[in-house]
């Protein structure tokens, strides 16, 4: 990744199944901005509440603190003048104005990173993003490790029936799958 030391802002997208590592890289990117003195903004939103309240926590238990907002345009109206970094924690979980969110920030100078699941427990496309993925200019796709066979896993399988795109869960309800193990039930 080139970085410019301008005001060029760009958008990052980490993306993949669950249990692939995207929060434990966001909160990687984060640090590594505050090793640099770069002032930072870390969102979450509000459904997101397995873990921690006032933290982004990855299932390794790596965290890093965040503000909890409901909606994309909480996040614009929170965002600071001077801030230089604004990560954004389980995207798929926004409106669909997250995308223009992003773009404005990115437009106004910021370097924003996203991290979230590009596909559903169907394995179909999630939320917006398909969008985020179309306009960023980096993008990190991360894959875990299938719990049947060991191949690299890019799908998420939900172990309960329930049909509701969004279920909130860890390890009771998910686990990682490749293609060839991944089922809809």
């Amino acid at each position: 990744m080139n970085i410019i030391n301008n005001k060029t802002g760009w958008i990052e997208v980490v993306c993949g199944s669950m249990f692939s590592g995207k929060t434990e890289e966001l909160i990687r990117r984060v640090h590594r901005a505050e090793y640099a003195r770069q002032k930072i903004q870390v969102f979450k939103p509000k459904i997101d509440n397995r873990y921690d309240k006032d933290h982004i926590v990855s299932h390794s238990m790596m965290k890093t603190p965040s503000t909890i907002v409901e909606t994309s345009k909480e996040i614009h109206e929170q965002v600071k003048y001077d801030t230089e970094v604004v990560a954004i924690d389980e995207v798929q979980f926004f409106d669909d104005d997250i995308v223009n969110i992003c773009n404005k920030l990115a437009n106004s100078g910021k370097r924003v990173i996203v991290a979230g699941l590009d596909q559903d427990f169907r394995g179909l496309p999630f939320g917006s993003m398909p969008n985020l993925l179309a306009i960023a200019e980096y993008v990190t796709k991360l894959n875990a490790i299938c719990v049947k066979c060991g191949n690299p896993a890019s799908r998420t399988q939900r172990l309960t029936k329930d049909k509701d795109q969004v279920v909130v869960g860890t390890s009771k309800i998910y686990e990682a799958r490749c293609r060839n193990c991944h089922e809809v039930l």
